[in-house]
């Protein structure tokens, strides 16, 4: 087996509008809206900085919506903490440093997909 590099990842959330969820993560968390596929739209990407998220319609698929994950890194989580809220993101668990070396914090978007966003952290807890 030869080594290989990966170069990105895209979880997919799959979603009951795509155009709701495409608004909602530029508004709301600040993403950029790198494509819209199919005509009307049923597959789309968002991104910012090196995070991707793909979405997809749950009519274009078996799976229900509401079922992914995906953990986010960010430089400043206190920072990007405080700017979605102002944009009105509902944060389930507040920042804290954890246990396991990370500052997060944990959302859901409009589908119940599961966002944790952090950074390292150096605090000991």
């Amino acid at each position: 087996m030869t080594a290989s590099s990966h170069t990105g990842l895209a979880p997919v959330f799959v979603v009951r509008d795509i155009g709701a969820s495409v608004a909602w993560y530029r508004d709301v968390l600040g993403f950029e809206v790198a494509f819209l596929y199919g005509e009307p739209a049923f597959y789309a990407g968002v991104c910012r900085g090196e995070a991707t998220i793909h979405l997809q319609a749950a009519s274009a698929t078996k799976r229900q919506p509401g079922q992914g994950a995906a953990n986010v890194f960010t430089a400043d989580v206190d920072a990007y903490h405080a700017e979605i809220g102002q944009h009105g993101a509902t944060v389930e668990t507040p920042p804290a440093d954890r246990p396991y070396g990370m500052r997060d914090f944990d959302i859901r978007d409009p589908d119940g997909n599961s966002l944790c966003f952090g950074s390292e952290s150096h605090a000991k807890v």
